[in-house]
């Protein structure tokens, strides 16, 4: 059985972001993962902080 890693985790939800989806974090580091992804990829996103964890909404230029 192979372990998913939380980096590789984060890589995936920047790309589902990039593709218009939404993203949840359920930990700050993944959350902290998934930022350094965005930063890297140039990605603007609205961050929603929850007791529960952290939604990540793509920003899109629609109206």
């Amino acid at each position: 059985m192979e372990v998913y890693s939380d980096r590789q985790l984060a890589k995936d939800q920047a790309a589902r972001l990039r593709q218009g989806f939404s993203a949840y974090a359920e930990t700050n580091s993944l959350a902290s993962l998934i930022k350094k992804e965005l930063q890297s990829h140039n990605l603007q996103v609205y961050e929603d902080l929850t007791d529960f964890g952290c939604w990540f909404i793509p920003v899109t230029d629609e109206h």
